[in-house]
């Protein structure tokens, strides 16, 4: 009777320890499919803060590339997350590190959007300073058009004054003459019978010509072609040269002057034949030809 009883107690032992067992195997399970399932979704949220930095630093990189100059806060922000992403990276996922760095990318979000309100107004102004700028280079531009132009209207006009300006003559005449011993000259085209050449000009009237001492250059050439008188010679500015036989001098008043003046015979006599004789103003601009024969 007692050794009946003692089977029945064991086999109630033995069914609890199986219950217990099953019991432990099933709550094992369940404790490893929790964990799985908690490392699965610290391995989700870990890569979701790895994005969201991501994101934030290509917004940096872009804000960066576009803008003009160097924006020193940007690229201390977008380094700053660079080292955010690194730490994410190489962290053991767990509840508390990843709420931290959440918390962190929140922060980050909130100095971006500072940031890049200050990069707007920094851009506005940059944008409104070169529409300036390019609107100063084309006043600029403009003025030196126009002061381009007149530069050429003042050249033009000094250049027009200059030409208005220069003396000109009205007339202008030689004669062969022989000087009698009451010192009448009278005209001839013998050669033999000339002592002189009498040269005489009339210079125009000029009310914006320069009043003053002035000086005409004569050269009168013989059959020859050579020179008579003294032969002067005499450079512009330019470089032109003249060789003349005789320098007239005037005082020019703006107005009308009649000025005569003679070139003396050789020492032998005027020889026969064509004559030419031309006159120079002070810049050796030439005045007036004549021609003439002597028998």
């Amino acid at each position: 009777m007692t050794e009946v009883k003692n089977n029945n107690g064991l086999k109630v032992i033995a069914g609890l320890l199986g219950v217990v067992l099953v019991g432990t195997i099933i709550y094992t399970v369940s404790l490893y499919k929790d964990k799985q399932k908690t490392t699965a979704i610290l391995k989700e949220e870990k890569a979701l803060v790895v994005e969201d930095l991501n994101s934030l630093k290509s917004e940096y990189d872009k804000a960066i590339m576009e803008s003009n100059a160097t924006n020193e806060e940007l690229v201390i922000a977008r380094d700053k997350i660079a080292k955010y992403i690194d730490s994410v990276g190489t962290m053991k996922a767990d509840i508390a590190s990843l709420s931290r760095y959440r918390r962190q990318v929140s922060v980050l979000k909130k100095e971006r959007q500072v940031l890049m309100k200050k990069v707007d107004s920094l851009t506005n102004s940059n944008r409104l300073l070169a529409m300036q700028r390019d609107s100063t280079y084309m006043e600029l531009e403009k003025q030196t058009v126009f002061n381009d132009s007149l530069v050429v209207q003042n050249t033009q006009l000094a250049d027009a004054v200059e030409r208005g300006s220069a003396l000109n003559l009205a007339k202008f005449s030689v004669d062969a003459v022989k000087e009698r011993s009451s010192g009448k000259q009278v005209s001839t085209s013998r050669a033999k019978r000339t002592d002189k050449f009498k040269i005489c000009f009339t210079v125009a009237d000029n009310a914006i010509a320069q009043a003053g001492d002035r000086e005409f250059f004569i050269e009168v050439l013989d059959p020859q072609g050579n020179v008579l008188g003294d032969s002067f010679s005499k450079e512009n500015e330019e470089g032109a040269s003249v060789t003349y036989s005789k320098g007239t001098q005037f005082y020019y008043e703006n107005k009308t002057l009649d000025v005569c003046d003679f070139i003396n015979k050789p020492a032998g006599d005027f020889q026969k034949g064509n004559y030419m004789v031309n006159i120079y103003d002070e810049r050796l601009k030439l005045m007036g030809t004549s021609k003439f024969v002597l028998k």
